[in-house]
C-alpha cells in the first residue's frame, strides 16, 4: 500500500463514515476504493467490514448515551438478521473476485436510487406481522452478510414498515449493522479475505467520519453529502463494470 493509497482510503473512510451516520450506503464508496487501491474484490469486501464494525460500535454507544435504546423490541429484527448474515457471508466468500466486482458494480445502481429517494417513515400504515418482519430481515441479513453496501438504507425503510418510529429505527439500524458485521467479519478473516493494513487505515477514517457525521447532519448538510456520494458511486460503479 502506497502513501497515496493510504491517504485515499483515509479520506474515503471519513466521507463514508459521514454518509453512514447521516443516511447509509457509505460502503458503496469504500469497497470500490479498496479495489482501486489494489485490493481484490472479495478481500475488499472483507476488509471494509473492519471500519464498519468500529463505526457501528461508536454509533450504538452514542445512541445509548442519548437515551435511545435500539435493544428494546428488536429481537424479531436482530435474530433473523444474524442468521441471514452468516448465510450471506459464507456464500459470497465462494465467489471469484472478478465476479464479485461486477455484481457489486451493478448493485450500486439501486443503492444510488435509495440514496436519492431516501426512505421516509411509513406514517399511518399498519406494521408488518411478526412473520413478515422475520422473513424480511432474514433476507436483509443475507444481503448484508454478502455485500454490506446500502444496508443502512434498506434497513431504515424496512424498520419504519415494521412499526419503529424514525429515531428508534436509526438506533436499531446501527445495532443490527453492528451485529451483522460482527457475524460476517470472522468469516472473512477465516477465509483470508481481510487485508489488514488498508482495512485499519480505512477504519480510522470510518470512525472519524462517523463521529463528525452527527454534527454535520444537525447543521443540515445531508443534502450536499448525498450529492457527493451519488456522483462518486456512479463514477466508481462505472469503473467496476468497465464503462470507463
Amino acid at each position: 500500500m502506497t502513501l497515496g493509497e493510504a491517504i485515499l482510503l483515509l479520506a474515503g473512510g471519513v466521507v463514508a463514515g459521514v454518509i453512514n451516520t447521516m443516511a447509509g450506503g457509505g460502503s458503496a464508496l469504500t469497497v470500490p476504493l479498496l479495489v482501486l487501491a489494489g485490493v481484490p474484490g472479495n478481500q475488499a469486501n472483507g476488509s471494509n467490514r473492519v471500519g464498519v464494525l468500529t463505526a457501528s460500535g461508536a454509533a450504538v454507544v452514542s445512541f445509548r448515551r442519548a437515551g435511545v435504546d435500539g435493544f428494546r423490541g428488536a429481537a424479531p429484527v436482530v435474530a433473523p438478521t444474524v442468521v441471514g448474515s452468516l448465510v450471506g457471508s459464507v456464500a459470497i466468500s465462494q465467489v471469484a473476485d472478478e465476479t464479485f466486482e461486477t455484481i457489486f458494480g451493478f448493485l450500486l445502481i439501486p443503492i444510488i436510487l435509495l440514496t436519492i429517494f431516501k426512505p421516509k417513515p411509513a406514517a399511518g400504515s399498519e406494521p408488518w406481522p411478526v412473520g413478515v418482519t422475520v422473513a424480511v430481515f432474514f433476507a436483509i441479513g443475507v444481503y448484508g452478510g454478502a455485500f454490506q453496501a446500502g444496508l443502512g438504507l434498506v434497513m431504515l425503510a424496512a424498520l419504519t414498515r415494521a412499526g419503529f418510529d424514525l429515531v428508534t429505527a436509526n438506533s436499531v439500524k446501527v445495532l443490527v449493522n453492528l451485529v451483522v458485521v460482527s457475524i460476517a467479519l470472522p468469516v472473512f478473516v477465516v477465509q483470508g479475505d481481510v487485508v489488514w493494513a488498508p482495512a485499519l487505515v480505512l477504519a480510522v477514517g470510518f470512525t472519524a467520519g462517523g463521529w463528525s457525521g452527527a454534527k454535520i447532519a444537525v447543521r443540515g448538510g445531508e443534502r450536499s453529502v448525498r450529492v457527493v456520494m451519488i456522483g462518486a458511486a456512479l463514477y466508481l460503479a462505472g469503473r467496476l463494470v468497465g464503462i470507463w
